[in-house]
């Protein structure tokens, strides 16, 4: 195996980009890597995480509170219904497209991501685990009936006319959420299944849920097949990273990170590079195709 230099680049400008472009590219030359991305990669493109420095606080729903609490519900779906517009026009970054490129020429092996965005298939790559779900279809939990959310957002502000009013000014939040007044919350009609009746929800792992078994096993597999791991853009703080990490870390796996900021598992990279993630990514598949 060809030795790994640690390096680390601390700001992000063109020289420690292309230094962290090359790097990359020497590591992905030597092996092939499962990737493991977050929402850092995804703020490239515009869409809003929740934990970048600066960010307004925010407390995500959780799922107990979604299943329990008809306010909630509506909480939820009205501000679904603001934010899913905007969300869906966001598109992918150089990174996303460089991520479908290195897939294509066989230097990844697939994608594991906590992202609900959708945007790595808009991008081209082929295998993407979804570890968290994804915004674009919303199931019933009663007779298990999909639907795409476009369909239930149409639903909504039919249903819902004093919402519509209020998209062009309510504030945007990350995955597809919105802030929305009070008083249009409390009297907000809440989408049920067309087919049954039952309750809506989107198919999405929310905060007290675990991830789908298949796509647990299916992200060990990435891992297990794979000669090495790439990470990007994420904060590993949530066990979903953290676990696939520590198996590549016990299987004596090399891991590289492409990140802005330091992690929590810093100290098991090979290599991290802190700069621009697309930028990095976009340098690295170029080098390599070169």
């Amino acid at each position: 195996m060809v030795p790994i230099r640690r390096k680390e680049s601390s700001v992000d400008h063109s020289g420690y980009v292309r230094a962290g472009a090359e790097e990359l590219a020497d590591f992905l030359a030597a092996r092939t890597a499962a990737v493991i991305t977050g929402a850092g990669l995804s703020t490239d493109s515009g869409i809003p995480d929740y934990r970048s420095p600066g960010a307004p606080i925010r407390t995500p729903m959780t799922w107990d509170a979604f299943q329990a609490s008809a306010e909630r519900r509506r909480r939820y779906w009205s501000g679904a219904a603001l934010g899913w517009p905007r969300f869906d026009r966001f598109a992918p970054n150089p990174g996303h497209f460089a991520l479908a490129d290195l897939e294509s020429v066989g230097r990844i092996s697939g994608i594991a991501t906590q992202n609900v965005d959708g945007l790595h298939q808009r991008a081209g790559s082929q295998r993407v685990i979804e570890l968290h779900g994804h915004l674009r279809t919303v199931r019933c939990l009663d007779c298990g009936t999909e639907v795409s959310r476009q369909d239930i957002v149409t639903r909504i502000l039919a249903d819902n006319p004093d919402l519509a009013s209020l998209a062009q000014t309510a504030t945007e939040n990350p995955d597809g959420d919105a802030q929305v007044d009070e008083a249009v919350v409390a009297n907000f009609v809440i989408p049920t299944c067309a087919v049954c009746g039952g309750m809506l929800a989107p198919n999405v792992v929310m905060f007290g849920q675990f991830v789908r078994p298949e796509d647990s096993r299916a992200a060990e597999h990435l891992v297990n097949e794979s000669d090495s791991i790439l990470v990007v853009g994420s904060s590993l703080a949530v066990n979903t990273a953290v676990r696939l990490l520590h198996r590549a870390h016990r299987q004596g796996k090399p891991i590289a990170m492409v990140n802005r900021g330091a992690t929590p598992l810093d100290h098991l990279a090979a290599f991290r590079v802190d700069a621009g993630i697309s930028e990095v990514l976009a340098g690295a598949a170029k080098l390599l195709a070169a």
